[in-house]
């Protein structure tokens, strides 16, 4: 099974910004985490950051190209502004993308709770730290068993 883990803008400074809000492990530790819990499940996996919206999309793409069976994506900020990753999303069915959050965005800001993204999502997973994205490979491995 091959999954990729797309991550937006300042996923790469977690531990450092706002550790009250999205904890105080760091980009590197959450994958560590992500990298052993993979080879545990045998999982392949691919983890990509970018903090350019275009890039992002471009991450979208070759998951279609490449060949994977799933898309976990932490949009980060642009969750509530693209609908260009949106439109990727959508580009790049049926391939599974969940929506990935460290926070519960449903408990912040107004305007954190709108997700241009979900439209094309099959699932979101928010909340958890950095366990929202352990939580988000169990789901797509489902996902893709069930469409398999």
């Amino acid at each position: 099974m091959k999954i990729i883990i797309i991550n937006g803008p300042n996923i790469n400074m977690i531990g450092i910004r706002e550790p009250e809000i999205y904890g105080s492990e760091t980009y590197v530790e959450l994958q560590n985490k992500v990298n052993d819990y993979c080879d545990s499940a045998n999982i392949d996996i691919k983890i990509v950051q970018s903090n350019s919206e275009g890039k992002l999309v471009d991450y979208l793409q070759s998951a279609y190209f490449d060949k994977y069976d799933g898309v976990i994506i932490n949009p980060a900020a642009y969750t509530h502004t693209s609908v260009a990753l949106l439109d990727a999303i959508k580009a790049i069915a049926p391939i599974p993308v969940i929506e990935c959050h460290l926070s519960d965005v449903n408990n912040r800001e107004d305007f954190r709770k709108i997700s241009f993204l979900r439209l094309g999502c099959v699932d979101v997973v928010s909340g958890l730290g950095i366990n929202s994205y352990i939580k988000a490979l169990d789901e797509i491995v489902k996902i893709i068993d069930v469409n398999n």
